[in-house]
């Protein structure tokens, strides 16, 4: 097999940058390649990603993109993580959790299950659908092609459009659902895949062609025959995913050594990227408020330093803390057999810093001075797992000899 790009570096096409997630997949995957341009209209978000890559995203609408300003890049790779609004179910509030994987039967996450996916008549997925459609008026279209999205995306009518698209312009498709679970990460972020390349080139697994995977075994060089769908929606199988799973602990910055938030035994390790020199006092932002505990205790997702696996954290984390991520308890579970009540557990929220790090995010990753707390968590929301991404990346620039 033969990493494509190994000759001469591929020349890529990052659309929605966003911090810059798609890039540090890139780099973690050790393709040979060179992002020649990033889009994105976030101001904020391309500032993050200024900072970090010493290049600023073009921030133009993506619709006014034509067909001859894309073929002038010369690219040989597009990757894309567009809007992901208008494939999640929409509602004005939340229900009753439910179960996104079969391991989740024990450890739910809140998603919304009111009203319905607007898809394509989502104003936010014009410009994704105007790419899609530029893609046969182009002269040199991509080899490869790269798009993430939410769970849901695979039923939408974009979905439906985007493999019309692909397979009418000469592309072979493989698409997965996978979670960073599935990679040893403590981090439940189920991920909508599609990985294309244009004709002659070819997957390492052919076999897999046209069709939704839940399971990175192709990722590993594993045949149709090694992969079983039964054993895949077991509660034994999330089980062992679980336990092989790192624990959080090896994903904090914020250490916790004393028992409770008037403790002076905290303190950063290394540095938190979002802003490396908090005071203790500082340091208490993010300890959940009694009020919060007192209202919403019952509807909150509390994990250990020892657990191995939290929800996903997203855009709204430390805004609500009903369904957008887990909070950590910063005392044991249990003190000379008494179980503690959810105002002794001093929970806090995890810090920016350690969100990148369950993001897969590098340790000299940044947020400028001028980002706001909020601003770092709706930015990480909204960003990608580059745990997940990096193998998917890998095996879609490999090519059989």
């Amino acid at each position: 097999m033969e990493l494509e790009g190994s000759r001469k570096p591929l020349r890529v096409l990052e659309f929605y940058s966003g911090i810059g997630g798609m890039r540090y997949s890139l780099l973690k995957a050790d393709v040979n390649a060179t992002v020649v341009e990033a889009f994105d209209i976030n101001d904020l978000a391309n500032d993050v990603y200024q900072h970090n890559f010493g290049h600023r995203p073009f921030q133009g609408n993506i619709q006014t993109l034509s067909a001859v300003n894309l073929d002038s890049y010369n690219a040989d790779a597009w990757l894309l993580s567009p809007p992901c609004q208008p494939y999640t179910r929409q509602g004005d509030e939340l229900h009753s959790p439910i179960p996104l994987w079969p391991y989740e039967l024990k450890s739910f996450c809140y998603i919304f299950v009111s009203g319905l996916q607007k898809g394509s008549s989502d104003a936010r997925a014009s410009s994704f659908l105007k790419i899609l459609e530029l893609i046969p008026q182009l002269l040199r279209p991509p080899s490869y092609l790269f798009v993430e999205n939410v769970v849901g995306f695979e039923t939408s009518d974009t979905h439906a459009i985007l493999v019309e698209i692909l397979e009418k312009n000469s592309f072979v498709i493989q698409e997965f659902i996978l979670s960073p679970l599935q990679f040893g990460l403590p981090y439940s972020r189920p991920r909508y895949y599609c990985l294309a390349k244009r004709k002659p080139l070819s997957f390492e697994v052919p076999e897999f062609n046209n069709q939704l995977l839940r399971t990175p075994g192709p990722l590993l060089g594993q045949t149709e025959s090694t992969v079983e769908k039964e054993h895949l929606q077991s509660p034994e199988y999330w089980d062992e995913l679980l336990q092989a799973c790192q624990p959080v602990d090896d994903f904090l910055a914020f250490k916790t050594f004393g028992n409770g938030k008037d403790s002076s035994t905290y303190s950063f390790h290394a540095n938190d990227s979002a802003k490396s020199d908090r005071s203790d006092e500082e340091n208490n932002v993010y300890f959940v408020p009694s009020s919060l505990i007192e209202r919403w205790g019952s509807a909150m997702d509390i994990v250990y330093p020892h657990s191995k696996r939290c929800c996903c954290f997203t855009k709204s984390y430390y805004r609500y803390v009903k369904g957008t991520g887990s909070l950590l308890a910063t005392v044991q579970e249990k003190t000379e057999n008494r179980t503690p009540s959810l105002q002794d557990l001093s929970l806090r929220y995890f810090t920016p810093r350690e969100v990148a790090n369950l993001h897969s995010f590098p340790e000299d990753f940044q947020f400028p001075q001028q980002i706001s707390l909020r601003q770092c968590y709706a930015m990480l929301g909204n960003s990608l797992s580059v745990g997940v991404v990096a193998p998917l990346l890998q095996y879609l620039f490999i090519n059989p000899s």
